[in-house]
């Protein structure tokens, strides 16, 4: 174990390779996705992973919150801040309940706690002078589109409507830090590390798993991901020894 030691800053993936037969990375991806919306940058947006990852909340009590997304990520920042006092937590998300990625368990959960699901609505832009005050939001139409394998929410023109709200948070997804870009490995589309079917990256040193390498992001997806990878690593060193005998 070495503490204090971030990678990309105080080593490098090519020491690593000099020092190592196999690595495995699986430093996650907890950087919270943004819109591009107008407004994203005021005072009281926050990322949610960033918050169930710190614990750094803001006073709730007697606040209304917007939960922008419809994951198991978007359902724990609803909950949280829910027993954390707020006044009122609407969860906005642009396709129907059918196509929200949450577990059924955790959305029927949010909604015994009174939390409310705004269904086909997406955001326009966050309003306010220093700090979020509304939020505009539009309603959308699920539409099949050639090449998609899910509906596509489409806005309905002139829908608009605007809500008031003290906090939002964003719970779209996540992304790997930015030096991940810098390590000299392929990524996917999405920033994530590129692997193959026995989890090994573009270097044949290193591998990789969970969130990291665009793994669904539960813990037990992760920790599936950590093993099968090992035994892959564990497969190459056998064939070395019996190739070596």
């Amino acid at each position: 174990m070495k503490y204090k030691q971030e990678l990309g800053k105080d080593i490098k993936l090519e020491e690593l390779e000099n020092q190592y037969d196999a690595i495995f990375l699986a430093i996650g991806a907890n950087i919270s996705s943004k819109m591009g919306v107008e407004g994203e940058n005021l005072q009281g947006v926050y990322g949610g992973n960033e918050l169930l990852e710190f614990n750094l909340h803001p006073n709730y009590k007697g606040k209304k919150v917007a939960v922008i997304g419809g994951g198991n990520v978007a359902m724990d920042c609803a909950r949280t801040i829910k027993k954390l006092g707020a006044e009122e937590v609407k969860v906005i998300y642009r396709r129907a309940r059918e196509q929200m990625p949450a577990e059924d368990k955790e959305i029927e959960e949010a909604i015994e706690e009174n939390i409310e699901f705004l269904f086909q609505n997406n955001i326009v832009k966050i309003i306010g002078n220093e700090k979020v005050e509304r939020v505009e939001l539009i309603k959308t139409e699920l539409q099949q589109k050639e090449g998609e394998t899910r509906l596509v929410p489409v806005n309905i023109e002139n829908s608009n409507y605007e809500i008031e709200i003290d906090y939002i948070v964003m719970a779209l997804g996540s992304q790997p830090a930015p030096f991940v870009k810098d390590l000299g490995l392929e990524l996917n589309k999405w920033g994530n590390i590129e692997i193959n079917e026995d989890y090994q990256t573009s270097r044949p040193k290193i591998y990789a798993g969970g969130d990291l390498a665009g793994i669904k992001g539960i813990v037990a997806w992760a920790a599936n991901s950590g093993r099968e990878a090992a035994k892959s690593i564990i497969d190459v060193f056998g064939a070395r020894a019996k190739k070596h005998q």
